[in-house]
C-alpha cells in the first residue's frame, strides 16, 4: 500500500523535475555504492575538451555530495522549487522549462572555463543566484520595458521534443469503425 502511494506521488511530479531529481538521486547512490567516484563527475575543462569526457558537462550538476543532511536538504529544495516552477510559471511550457535549465547550466559553466578548480567549487551557490536573476531579467523584466525585446527564445527543436503540438482546429477525424458493422447509438431521439 505504501509502495503504491509513493509510486503515485512520484508519477505526479512533472516530467522535467522528476527526471532531474531522479538523476541526482541515482548519481549520488552510484557514488555511495562506489560504482563511480566524484572524480569521474566534476567539471574539468581539460578532461572535457582534450579527453572528450563530455558527460562532465552534465554530471557536475547531478552530484550534491555524500548522503547526509546537506544532501537531503538539497534534494528537498531541488524537488520543491523545480516542481513549483514546472507546475506554476512553466505550466504547459515544458520546452521553456528545459531551455531555462540549459541557459542556466551554460551561464554557470562558461565562466568556469576561465577560473581554477577551487574557485569553481567555492562559487557554485553565488553563480546560481546570479544566473536566476539574469534569466528573470531577460525573460520577464526587459521585454516589458519600453523598447524592450524578447532576447531569450526557446529553440524550436526543444519545442518539438518537449511540447505537445497545438490541436489543429481543421482536423476532422474519420468516424470510428463500430464493432459488428452496426450503427450503434445512431437511433432516433425519444420523443422527437
Amino acid at each position: 500500500m505504501a509502495y503504491q502511494s509513493l509510486r503515485l506521488e512520484y508519477l505526479q511530479i512533472p516530467p522535467v523535475s522528476r527526471a532531474y531529481t531522479t538523476a541526482c538521486v541515482l548519481t549520488t547512490a552510484a557514488v555511495q555504492l562506489e560504482l563511480i567516484t566524484p572524480f569521474q563527475l566534476y567539471f574539468n575543462p581539460e578532461l572535457i575538451f582534450k579527453h572528450f569526457q563530455i558527460w562532465r558537462l552534465i554530471t557536475n550538476f547531478l552530484f550534491f555530495g555524500p548522503v547526509g543532511f546537506n544532501f537531503l536538504f538539497n534534494m528537498i529544495f531541488l524537488y520543491r522549487y523545480c516542481r513549483m516552477l514546472e507546475e506554476g510559471s512553466f505550466r504547459g511550457r515544458t520546452a521553456d522549462f528545459v531551455f531555462m535549465f540549459l541557459f542556466g547550466g551554460f551561464l554557470m559553466t562558461f565562466p568556469n572555463l576561465a577560473v581554477g578548480q577551487d574557485e569553481q567549487v567555492k562559487g557554485t551557490f553565488n553563480p546560481g543566484i546570479a544566473v536566476g536573476h539574469i534569466y528573470f531579467f531577460l525573460e520577464d523584466v526587459f521585454p516589458n520595458q519600453p523598447g524592450g525585446i524578447r532576447i531569450l527564445k526557446t529553440p524550436s527543436i526543444l519545442k518539438a521534443i518537449f511540447d505537445t503540438p497545438d490541436e489543429d482546429p481543421n482536423y476532422n477525424p474519420l468516424p470510428e469503425e463500430r464493432p459488428g458493422g452496426f450503427a450503434w447509438g445512431e437511433g432516433q431521439r425519444l420523443g422527437g
